[in-house]
This record gives C-alpha cells, structure tokens and sequence, in this order.
C-alpha cells in the first residue's frame, strides 16, 4: 500500500505581490489552485506582464484534474491566456463572476474553447482525485472570493485565500469564520496556507462602511464634478459610488474600457445596480452642470494610457481634468507606482483641482486581513502546519513569527520560496528538491523570448547608448572601399564629440590593418574591444559597440 502523501509546489506568489499560483499533487493526480500574473517594475524594460515558469505544469499536464481559482483578480487569474495554449480541454473551477472575467479574457484570445468553465458556489462539495474542495466565501476587494477547505489524505488543509474581515459587509458577503472553524473540526486543520499581504499593518482594516461614509460626505461638500478613480474590479466600491450619485441626483459617466466590461459583467449577473443616470463616455457625454456629474475612470497606479492618465495629458477625447474637479483616487498605491501617481497629482493641481487620496483620507480600504484580522483566521482553523503565502519574503517571515504568537510550534512554520514543493505524510512532512521556476516575461506576443540577458542589454542600452561601426571592405585584399561610418545612439552629441568619433575611426582602420582578408569575426571582435577600451578610458562610459562590416 502506497503511503498517502500531498505536495504543494508554489509557482509563484511567495517572495513577490502577484504571480500566485500553486500545484497541490497526491498519488490520484495534480490541481492547479490560482494562475496569476505580476505587473512589470523598473527593471523590466518594456517588458508588458510577468508569468509564471509553466514547465512544471507542461511535466504533470496528463495528471492534471483542473484548475481552482479563489478569485477574479489578475494575480490569481491574469496568466491563464498564457497557460491554456498548453492545456487544452482543462476544466476551470470558480464562482461565477470569477468565470465572466476569466471568459472575457479567453474570448478575446479566441481560446474560449481550449477550456471547460465550471461555476461552483457556497454549496458545492468538488472531488478531484483524491482532493476534495470546499469554498468558503470571504470578504475581499473583489465580488464572489473563496477560501477553500480541502479534504485530503493526509488531513484537512484550509487555504484563506485573499481576504478580510468586515463584522458589517456593505453587500452581506463576509468572511465567516464559524465555517473555517467547523471545516478544521475540533482538534483544528492540519496545514493552514494564509494570506500574507498586510501582516506588517497593526489592527484591523478599514471598512467599506467607513469608505462610504467619507465618500459621502466628498459628495455633500463637492460643487463642481467628482472624479473618482479605483480598481476596475472593486465592484463594491463601484456600487457606493452609483449609489451616492442616486442618493445626491448626479449623473455617472464612466471611462475606460477595462472597468466598462466588469460593470457590464457584474450587473448580467445580478451583482450590480446601475443608477438611473448613467453614461459611457465612449459614446458620448452629456451636457449637463459640473455639479450634476461624477466621473468614474480607470488610472489609479498612474497607468500611460488610463482614462484618467489621458485626461490629465490632453490625450482623452471626450473628457479633461478641470478647475474645481475634487478627484477621488480611491485604491492603495502599488509599489514602483509612486513617482507615476505624484506626477499625476502634480498635474492635477496645476489644472485647479482638488486631489485627495488614501493617506489622507478614509477613502480606501485594503481586501487584505491586517494583524488582528490575521490572528482571528489562527484562532478559527488552530492549525498544526503553518504556511504563510502571497506576500514578499518579509511578509512570510512576520507572518511566520505571528503564527508563533498564536500557537502553533516554531518548528511547524514552513517558509516556502517560489519553487520548493513541499510533501506532507500522515505523520510528518519534508521539503523536496527545487524545481525551476524562473518568471516568464511576456512583451508584446513573444512569450519567454525576452530573457534576463536582453533585459541587461537594454539597461545597458539605456544607461550607456550605443556605438555602431559600419564599413566595406574589399574580401580579396582587406582594403576599405566605404567608411567607417560612425552612427551614435544615445552615446555622445556627434557634432560635439566629432574630434572623438574621427579619433575612434583610426582605431578601427588599426583594427582592419591589423586582421587578414576574410577574417570578418576577429575584425568585428578587434574593432568592440578596442572602442569599448578607448571609451572607458576617455569618457568612462561603456556603449554597447556593434561592428557591421561586409565583403564585397
């Protein structure tokens, strides 16, 4: 009889926000639980999204009874168009707003079909293989999120998921935490798997009552249009909003097409209410008095090509930012995001209008379970294992020591790193050798083409500029019959430095001198080392040197 066993192995989402995604295998196959993306920081130049490595999916794909997804936001469904391709005919578990968000995706990849959608809810008892999922609604910055319990062979492990808790939830979902403690039983669960994101906040989070309060009263103050930018997901604070506007009689015109499409997937499925008035700006505005306006854009991190980022800039076209425009920036600022959103407020002030945003205001509230919150979820499930997740490494580590504090052994708080699979026994549990798990980075539609080496080109390219070399030279006796031509690109001002460019052609004819007839890679070699010396010496800087030579 073979021993019961379960490994987790973390493709993502432990050590860095985003990129959450998880196989949980036992000898009856493989389910994926989340497959999310990370959005790109500085040094991914031009880099568009982040993905997971899925050569670990690619080994088990014949074992792999599905995929569970807790929630619809991007770092847990957004790398799914990337997975698929490799996956035909893989069912996708989730709620049925979840589903709607994950079905836009595929239809607009024309993949629809390459995946089996399967609506689950409250009620539904899931068996694949030998795992069986329960799911828990929880309070989150999203409509229909999940934590789950799994029934599996070595016990029962509770995954939290991404919440919080709100004692008074504006639209009656929240996370109740006699459900969690009743799933683990009276001795408790064996592994718990809990969200890490806002474990360095003390207390608990704000609540979306008191989010709505402060909107409220922006509302009754404000006497020219209200502009209020949030997350295209947040459907509940998309609802506030439209319930406000009811409330104080202005008309809602909405911009941008990502928060367009879930506003329309939300109220198909019953979950939003649209107001009476209500526009979007694509089709047209309306006339009407600032003070009878509110308008609600995407452009909350200070994205290029946002409504609100094109409002700013003169590129929107059928809405600006104007003298007594109260701009409502309610999200929590992702970091790297920072110096965009400043600049983006610098401009606003510059056009006359009144900015007001989370650090100043009660205008947010975070989908994240803070300390306290944190410690409540230890006290329902008492774990015997403890597995900190989606956070950075710093996040893990704290949650780490909190779990302490709430009970559970030293020696049973397991900090897992992105692709080390850790195996659970009956009695016992290890850690397996490390898989592969290097990101993916998506630009444009080439997928994994751009590596880490093209990144440092580019950086190099950014920071130091390029020198390119082009010449013909004759294949019979090595003359020059052309050049060299000497093309500076981001290097050096060439009228300026033209001195320095015609000293740089002598050592490239030296170089051509110097090499036999026919020898076109020792010359292309001997011209980049010698210019790259010369530069450093007389400039210290150090171009990339491209040598373009042909033989005729």
């Amino acid at each position: 009889m073979k021993e019961s066993y379960l490994t987790i192995t973390p493709l993502g989402g432990l050590g860095e926000i985003g990129l959450n995604c998880q196989l949980w295998e036992t000898a009856g196959g493989v389910v994926m639980v989340d497959c999310g993306l990370m959005f790109p920081d500085d040094a991914h130049l031009g880099v568009d999204v982040v993905i997971p490595h899925f050569g670990a999916v690619c080994a088990i794909k014949d074992k792999l009874l599905g995929i569970v997804l807790t929630h619809g936001h991007e770092d847990h469904i957004g790398a799914l168009p990337w997975l698929l391709p490799e996956l035909k005919g893989t069912r996708i578990f989730g709620s049925r707003f979840t589903l709607a968000l994950v079905e836009h995706k595929l239809r607009e990849r024309e993949i629809l079909d390459w995946a089996e959608l399967c609506p689950v809810d409250a009620q539904t008892v899931l068996p694949l293989g030998d795992l069986t999922f329960h799911f828990f609604p929880v309070c989150h910055s999203i409509p229909e999120g999940f934590g789950l319990g799994v029934e599996t062979p070595i016990g029962r492990v509770v995954h939290s998921g991404d919440f919080k808790i709100d004692p008074h939830p504006l639209d009656g979902t929240g996370t109740d935490l006699g459900v969690f403690r009743d799933f683990a039983g009276p001795k408790g669960a064996r592994l718990l798997l809990s969200d890490s994101t806002n474990v360095m906040r003390e207390g608990h989070s704000l609540t979306e009552r008191e989010v709505k309060d402060s909107l409220e009263k922006i509302f009754a103050r404000a006497e020219g249009r209200i502009v209020i930018t949030l997350f295209s997901s947040h459907i509940q604070r998309i609802q506030e909003v439209f319930d406000l506007a009811r409330e104080f009689g202005r008309t809602v015109v909405i911009s941008g097409k990502s928060l367009a499409n879930n506003i329309e997937m939300a109220r198909d499925l019953g979950i939003a209410k649209l107001p009476p008035s209500f526009f979007n700006a694509h089709n047209g505005v309306p006339d009407l008095p600032d003070n009878e306006q509110v308008l609600v854009v995407t452009g909350a991190q200070g994205e290029p090509m946002s409504a609100l980022s094109r409002m700013v800039l003169g590129g929107h076209r059928q809405l600006e930012i104007r003298k007594g425009d109260t701009v409502v920036m309610s999200s929590r600022m992702i970091p790297g995001n920072a110096k965009a959103v400043s600049k983006l407020i610098n401009e606003m002030y510059r056009m006359g209008a009144e900015v007001l945003y989370e650090s100043v205001h009660a205008i947010h509230a975070s989908g994240h379970a803070q300390r306290e919150e944190l410690r409540a979820m230890f006290e329902a499930v008492r774990p015997e294992l403890f597995v900190p997740v989606h956070g950075e490494y710093q996040h893990l580590v704290k949650h780490g020591r909190l779990a302490v504090e709430c009970g559970v052994k030293e020696e049973n708080v397991i900090l897992l790193e992105d692709g080390l699979p850790l195996t659970l026994l009956e009695d016992s549990f290890r850690l397996e050798q490390k898989v592969s798990v290097e990101c993916t980075l998506v630009d444009g539609k080439g997928v994994g083409d751009v590596g880490y080496a093209v990144l440092r080109e580019r950086r190099i390219l950014g920071d130091e500029g390029m020198v390119i070399v082009v010449l013909v030279v004759d294949s019979e006796t090595g003359s020059v019959l052309h050049g060299p031509e000497m093309i500076s690109k981001g290097f050096v001002f060439e009228q300026h430095y033209s001195h320095l460019l015609e000293d740089a052609k002598c050592l490239v004819l030296d170089e051509i001198e110097a090499a036999r007839p026919g020898q076109l890679n020792r010359m292309q070699e001997g011209i980049r080392s010698s210019l790259r010396r010369f530069f450093r010496r007389i400039l210290e800087r150090d171009p990339v040197v491209v040598a373009i030579i042909s033989e005729v």
